[in-house]
């Protein structure tokens, strides 16, 4: 066997890259056990007769990396294969071969250097992602030192540490940038890729390890993990730390190093927290408001530290801002990461940490021991963020049970904090309760004494308009968002109708918060949810206090119109000063912000007639009450122009509102109302013109049936009834013509209303305008001119209104049907004129209803129903006009 060469004994000055692949394929995958064991006995005469031995092996690697270094070569034939190793054993118990070897090779000195600095060339040099992968997994493992290795007598990595950390931050602002560009979209939310996540927590671990002070070996624990000398006491951010300033210059310079390191690369920080928060928006809701209040923190050290870069006290500040910045930053990394394992092993205690250092400066003695009030804010407001960061990564069982153990501590704690004068102090204190006690702790929602234990002292800040009521506003909301009984709501409801203006300011604001969110929920909230807070809004328009009724006015449009609309209008018919000013205002709200709904629009007639009608009733039966002199619905007829001018599309309400017209005829509301959009109703006159034709030609069938029953004046009252409702009905398309503004008969380009025809005459400049387009609305008027029925249909309503029953039933309060109205006056003025005709009508023989004389003698029946007269000379229309005059 000594014959055969020993692998390592090349006659070759250079080894081929063949080679140094057997050579680390053989020594990777060896058993971890082996491979150190072959490490310590490596000084031993090898006692293998294999070709390729690990000893061997060891000194073939020793000798190329001597060689590659010397000759200024790169090692990426020893590093890439490690690097892949590393990512198919990441997941490993046991040590990886790839730490160990470096760890083998790190303990020479004339290694060590070359060997970490082309290490973190190849993230720069290497343009492949699974390279880079692995890099980032490789350096973090060497930061974290999770070998197990113990039978070295010497080790390279411990011994090497604060200058491996110097060498590796050098890559600190390539990661930044795989971090910056490494994020995809999903459902609108900002997510990392592997690489990107990878990048991020090797960062995290690496500026993690820049905090610690000058490590040796006393400071290490037996794997090589750095060792903390801190107490269980609470951590002190400012005092302590301003104290070291007077011994640093005692420090040896390379304690300090790393500290620098990570105050050079305050902006690779920003940017990373950035991403850190932008990740975690989706699923981690509490860590993304903890991570934005340490990205806050670090952009306020970095802009105090630009300020003051060219005075005299920069150089002081930079001293401060070092140690502040490497304090708090070990924590804040520490509960940045991505993936931890560890971290879940020791949760509770850093929890324990957490609010043993709140509760130790939140002490009103404090202020005795720490002159500083700033101070003790600020590290306050470490500890919130700390807890914030830490809770925010927990998932759901670990959290119930962190609740269990310290739910009411944690509630007390909080509680404490809402007093603060510092914002940012009561907003993380507040989300942090907000998150664990009512949304993940839920458990304790459905036990109602439970709930009421936590909501009870939440409540009792609503008794004061100060800061700490102003905080629990969205808090107290959410829960009663939540809760599974009305328990919370009816609270709120007592305080809103209470007689403490601080009470019912603060309970307002917890509504206005409230609706929003169980607008948004998905939880499906009963009727008599909205039902009371609808109710209790409504009393609040007759509030004393101004703020509350703008409140209150302001929130009624956000709640289903049907449990608001009826009663605003009856609030404004009926009632009178701020009641009515306030309900006004609501209402027009209400009506714009559902502007395209027309069921809220039949839903304000409705109202209207029933009031209308209950108004009648009530005075034709003598009960009217006191106020009844307040009752007035032009009142609300008023608020409609108004509304009428924030409609964006009438085409999607007037064809409706037509349709109601024609099949409710004989409703005078309806009449009303479009009395005040005439204008608006002229906009959209092609729709409108266009339902009347449509409805005209369905009643000419009816028009034989009508004058039958107008003749037989021995008809029973129901047939009567019949008879008057076809009467409006064929009276109700021009009456719906007579309110349209002049400007629609002035359109000759109007196709519903003159056809194509007429447009092309006047376009020519025909004279001859008798034409006859049969499915416009001068078709129907040239038929008005040319057949009496609808003067006789005039009548014979007429004759019915004198009976009483037609006039009846409506009233000068609600607004008569304007023909009927129109009607009476003329006959109240012409007494020979209502005898002649109530004998004609009733006249029994086989003559027309219409009178001899009717061309010189008959009244201005139609004056009411006139349609205004076109700015030019149409001859074919013009006698049909005269009938309508």
């Amino acid at each position: 066997m000594e014959d055969e060469p020993a692998l390592w004994q090349s006659e070759s000055n250079s080894m081929t890259s063949s080679m140094v692949g057997r050579v680390m394929n053989t020594l990777l995958t060896s058993r971890p056990k082996k491979l150190e064991d072959a490490i310590v006995k490596l000084g031993e005469a090898p006692k293998s007769t294999l070709a390729v031995s690990l000893d061997e092996s060891l000194r073939v690697l020793n000798k190329y990396v001597r060689d590659s270094i010397d000759e200024e070569r790169p090692l990426d034939e020893v590093l890439i294969p490690m690097i892949e190793n590393l990512l198919r054993c990441k997941d490993s118990k046991y040590p990886n071969q790839a730490m160990i070897l470096l760890n083998w090779l790190f303990q020479d000195e004339a290694l060590f250097s070359p060997l970490v600095k082309d290490l973190v060339n190849i993230i720069s040099r290497r343009g492949d992602r699974y390279i880079a992968l692995g890099w980032c997994i490789l350096v973090r493992s060497l930061v974290k030192y999770d070998t197990k290795m113990t039978s070295f007598s010497k080790n390279g990595l411990r011994y090497n540490y604060q200058a491996l950390l110097k060498i590796l931050s050098s890559s600190i602002e390539h990661l930044s940038g795989m971090v910056k560009n490494g994020s995809v979209l999903q459902d609108g939310f900002e997510l990392p890729t592997r690489l990107s996540a990878v990048a991020a927590d090797c960062i995290l671990v690496l500026t993690e390890a820049l905090t610690q002070k000058l490590v040796d070996s006393g400071n290490l624990s037996e794997k090589g993990a750095y060792k903390s000398n801190s107490s269980d006491k609470p951590i002190r951010i400012v005092e302590g730390k301003l104290a070291e300033q007077k011994n640093m210059s005692s420090e040896a310079s390379i304690s300090i190093d790393g500290r620098l390191l990570l105050w050079q690369n305050l902006d690779q920080l920003i940017i990373l927290v950035e991403k850190l928060q932008s990740w975690s928006q989706k699923s981690q809701a509490l860590h993304g408001k903890g991570l934005g209040q340490v990205l806050k923190w670090l952009q306020q050290i970095k802009s105090d530290g630009t300020r003051l870069a060219g005075h005299e006290t920069g150089s002081q500040f930079q001293t401060t801002g070092v140690l502040i910045l490497s304090s708090c930053w070990k924590h804040y990394s520490m509960l940045s990461l991505l993936e931890d394992i560890e971290f879940y092993q020791r949760y509770d205690e850093l929890v324990e940490q957490y609010l043993s250092g709140i509760e130790f400066y939140s002490e009103d003695n404090l202020k005795d021991h720490v002159e500083n009030g700033d101070s003790r804010v600020e590290t306050t407001k470490f500890f919130l963020n700390c807890l914030a960061l830490l809770l925010g990564r927990l998932n759901h069982n670990r959290l119930e049970n962190t609740t269990s153990l310290f739910g009411q501590r944690i509630s007390r704690v909080l509680l404490s904090q809402l007093h603060c004068a510092n914002e940012d102090v009561v907003h993380v204190a507040v989300c942090i309760f907000r998150f664990v006690i009512l949304k993940i702790a839920g458990s304790s929602l459905n036990n109602p004494p439970d709930s009421k234990e936590l909501l009870l002292p939440l409540l009792g800040l609503l008794d004061e308009r100060d800061g700490a009521s102003r905080a629990v506003t969205i808090l107290i909301a959410d829960f009663c968002s939540i809760s599974a009984d009305g328990w919370c709501l009816d609270e709120i409801l007592k305080r809103l109708a209470s007689g403490s203006i601080s009470q019912r300011r603060n309970s307002a604001d917890v509504i206005s918060e409230l609706i929003p969110l169980s607008s948004k929920s998905t939880k499906v909230t009963s009727s008599s949810f909205w039902q009371k807070i609808a109710n209790q809004l409504l009393d609040c328009l007759r509030d004393e206090d101004s703020l509350i009724r703008s409140q209150a006015t302001s929130l009624l449009p956000l709640i289903d119109p049907s449990l608001v609309l009826p009663v605003l209008v009856r609030f404004i018919c009926a009632t009178d000063g701020i009641m009515r000013s306030a309900s006004s205002n609501a209402f027009v709200q209400v009506l714009r912000v559902h502007d395209t709904k027309f069921e809220v629009i039949r839903m304000v007639l409705d109202s209207l007639s029933n009031l209308s009608n209950n108004f009648d009733h009530q005075e034709s039966s003598g009960g009217m009450k006191e106020d009844s002199s307040k009752f007035d619905l032009d009142e609300v007829f008023k608020l409609i122009p108004e509304w009428s001018k924030t409609v964006l599309d009438w085409n999607l309400l007037v064809g409706q509102l037509v349709d109601k017209m024609l099949s409710e005829p004989t409703n005078a509301i309806i009449v009303r109302f479009l009395s005040c959009i005439n204008e608006h109703l002229a906009d959209a006159a092609d729709l409108v013109l266009g339902r009347l034709l449509v409805q005209s030609q369905k009643q000419e069938e009816m028009r034989g049936s009508i004058h039958a029953a107008g003749q037989k004046r021995t008809c029973e009252n129901d047939d009567s009834d019949c008879v008057e409702n076809m009467l409006f009905d064929r009276l109700c398309p021009l009456l719906i013509i007579k309110m349209l503004p002049l400007r629609v008969f002035d359109d000759f380009n109007c196709m519903a209303m003159y056809g194509q025809t007429l447009k092309q005459c006047v376009a020519n400049g025909t004279e001859n305008l008798d034409v006859c387009n049969y499915d416009t609305v001068q078709f129907l008027l040239e038929l008005v001119n040319l057949k009496t029925f609808t003067y006789n249909d005039t009548l014979l309503l007429f004759h019915f209104s004198l009976s009483g029953s037609v006039v009846s039933n409506l009233n000068d309060t609600g607004g008569r049907y304007v023909a009927i109205k129109s009607v009476k006056n003329t006959l109240q003025r012409d007494k020979s004129y209502e005898t002649s005709n109530v004998a004609c009508c009733g006249g029994g023989g086989g003559g027309s209803v219409v009178p001899a004389t009717h061309a010189s003698a008959a009244p201005p029946v139609w004056w009411s129903l006139r349609v205004p007269f076109p700015r030019v000379q149409l001859s074919s229309i013009h006698s049909a006009y005269r009938c309508l005059d």
